[in-house]
């Protein structure tokens, strides 16, 4: 069991978000994605609701993808505050990523708070991050506002909502030390 808890501790430490610019042109093998997927269907979740739902945007479907975010951008934000240059970036970080998951929720408001669907999603999104890492892929959760208006482009149900884009490939970065405070600084203990 000491084995297993050391792997798991260097792994949690060792996890950290990696962007595109620094993604190799290497592709992930479907069944590599698919084990990443995997590991998000063993999260947490309140009533067992299992909100998580992701769609996969590869080659083509991920240029088409880029393309509907950088169209969103254009046409959400005043031309006074349109940058060229971020517009740009929304195509360029697609092609840099072998992969785009969208990370979607199915919320059950009937059955649970919309917080804790939200935490369910987000411990998914977590298991798929140290699934990645333990794999060598980097990944990355990004939000930017035009996932606001992916419902439609991604034919989402009226009770579905896309809380981010999670972008993966694999890198040649060398691992850094993860930068946090001490934890005592963050618990109160009482006997």
């Amino acid at each position: 069991m000491d084995q297993e808890i050391e792997i798991l501790t260097r792994i949690i430490k060792r996890r950290r978000s990696i962007f595109p610019a620094s993604y190799t042109q290497e592709e992930i093998p479907v069944d590599v994605i698919k084990q990443i997927l995997e590991s998000a269907n063993y999260a947490p979740t309140h009533k067992f609701t299992q909100p998580w739902r992701f769609i996969v945007f590869r080659a083509e479907g991920k240029t088409k993808l880029a393309e509907e975010l950088a169209r969103l951008y254009k046409e959400t934000t005043p031309g006074h505050q349109f940058l060229q240059k971020k517009y740009d970036s929304i195509l360029e970080k697609a092609s840099q990523a072998s992969c785009i998951i969208t990370l979607n929720a199915e919320l059950h408001s009937d059955k649970v708070p919309e917080w804790e669907e939200l935490a369910a999603l987000a411990c998914a999104v977590q298991n798929m991050a140290l699934t990645a890492e333990a794999l060598n892929v980097g990944a990355y959760w990004s939000s930017p506002g035009m996932i606001a208006n992916l419902n439609d482009y991604l034919n989402l149900g009226e009770q579905e909502k896309c809380f981010g884009l999670f972008y993966m490939g694999y890198h040649n970065e060398e691992p850094k030390g993860a930068i946090r405070g001490p934890i005592e600084d963050k618990v109160k203990w009482i006997d």
